[in-house]
């Protein structure tokens, strides 16, 4: 059989390549004709925007700690002023950037609310708004934050963003940014336990927790401690403060848990039982017979959608270290979500061992670092290098033990 190429101004063209171009570009008209129209103003109080913020919360991939509740529960403890960013397109609101005015050196610097214990931060975008975002004036943007800021804060300092989240783009992107010393990292979860352990050393790991049951049971058995009254969850809180505490002290570093704002703060979010789908939830290895009601691992996460952070965990070596109850205590709480619409276990910031052995997954991070003041400015180039001289430490392991070794011993 003979075939003939047509000639190139005859061949036949792709319609469907033409018609996602020519989609494309009218997306890009159309926003940057609505970005024309859009208003941004500052917000002084959450309650304000109550609706508004609770219909952006909604999509699973805005932050869960943009969510209303959690804001809320940290503005009630912390009592700083807020200045939310809203951005509106005629009567409809596009996004809420939660943020609050806190004072650092003689600096007033707009940070998302609760950003000192934020694992992921995302702000609230409405989807439409986030898909168009690459047609936007980035410089426009920034003029108009800027301006909606002006006199509240010298720095807009917006941390721990992912660029890209779940095929998301984040319209923040279009900001100055630095990225963060820290990155996260995520455990995908598939089907059953076992296609989830298939991505790391599923048999190195089923020894482990095997070792590890083992131990426990030679200590007189456990409890997997989950899902309890409120009154329960408190006390495992409590219980968390008191480890972290120990451990903090025995390391020579800062108790960042130990203000009563913090603790204030943790225990308004824990979760609401008509809501099982945020908030905060402790879990728990508590020990039985001799030992009976001694907590050895303790974890607080919350869930948005189908994705459940690990905000905090501590482990009490005093009885039973080497049955590591933290690692034990994860896959307690791992495969208990297996078969309950989750798809991903996230570890939250920060580089340690454990968190590499079960994520595969490393996210990088941003921050936002925009100035709005000269003052802004100085305060602004400061981040910038301390979080680059963070990040180049990190790289370098001896450079990076070095400075773990140097922090502990000056107690910051």
């Amino acid at each position: 059989m003979q075939t003939q190429k047509l000639p190139l101004e005859s061949a036949p063209r792709d319609i469907a390549a033409d018609a996602d171009a020519g989609l494309a570009k009218l997306r890009e008209i159309n926003a940057r004709l609505s970005f024309d129209a859009i208003e941004i103003d500052i917000i002084d109080t959450i309650e304000a925007i109550e609706p508004e913020w609770r219909a952006l919360e909604r999509d699973n991939l805005n932050s869960l700690h943009q969510g209303y509740d959690w804001c809320a529960s940290w503005m009630k403890a912390y009592g700083n002023p807020a200045a939310i960013i809203r951005g509106r397109s005629g009567m409809r609101t596009v996004f809420i950037l939660p943020v609050e005015i806190v004072h650092s050196r003689g600096v007033r610097v707009a940070k998302f609310i609760g950003a000192d214990h934020s694992n992921i931060n995302t702000g609230l975008f409405a989807a439409d708004f986030s898909d168009a975002s690459e047609a936007l004036d980035a410089h426009d943007l920034a003029a108009r934050i800027s301006g909606a800021l002006k006199g509240k804060a010298d720095l807009l300092l917006l941390q721990n963003i992912p660029l890209t989240w779940r095929g998301r783009r984040n319209p923040l992107a279009l900001l100055p940014m630095v990225q963060n010393q820290n990155h996260a990292y995520q455990l995908p979860l598939f089907d059953t336990m076992e296609a989830t352990l298939k991505q790391l050393n599923a048999k190195s790991r089923r020894k482990k927790f095997r070792v590890q049951s083992k131990r426990l049971e030679e200590l007189g058995g456990f409890d997997y401690v989950h899902g309890t009254d409120a009154k329960s969850q408190h006390a495992l809180l409590d219980q968390f403060f008191r480890l972290k505490g120990e451990r903090f002290k025995a390391m020579g570093l800062p108790d960042v848990f130990a203000d009563a704002e913090t603790k204030a703060f943790l225990h308004g979010a824990i979760r609401d039982a008509q809501n099982e789908l945020s908030g905060l939830e402790m879990h728990a290895i508590q020990l039985k017979g001799e030992h009976a009601g001694h907590v050895a691992a303790v974890a607080g996460i919350s869930r948005k959608g189908d994705h459940v952070i690990c905000q905090f965990s501590a482990i009490d070596e005093s009885i039973g270290a080497e049955a590591s109850p933290g690692e034990f205590l994860f896959w307690q709480m791992i495969s208990g979500l297996h078969g309950k619409g989750v798809s991903m276990f996230d570890f939250g910031l920060g580089d340690q061992g454990y968190k590499r052995s079960w994520a595969p997954v490393e996210t990088d991070h941003y921050d936002v670092v925009l100035p709005l003041t000269a003052r802004g400015m100085v305060a602004g180039a400061a981040h910038r290098l301390v979080t680059r001289a963070k990040a180049y430490v990190k790289s370098q392991q001896r450079l990076y033990r070095a400075a773990q070794r140097l922090r502990r011993f000056a107690g910051v």
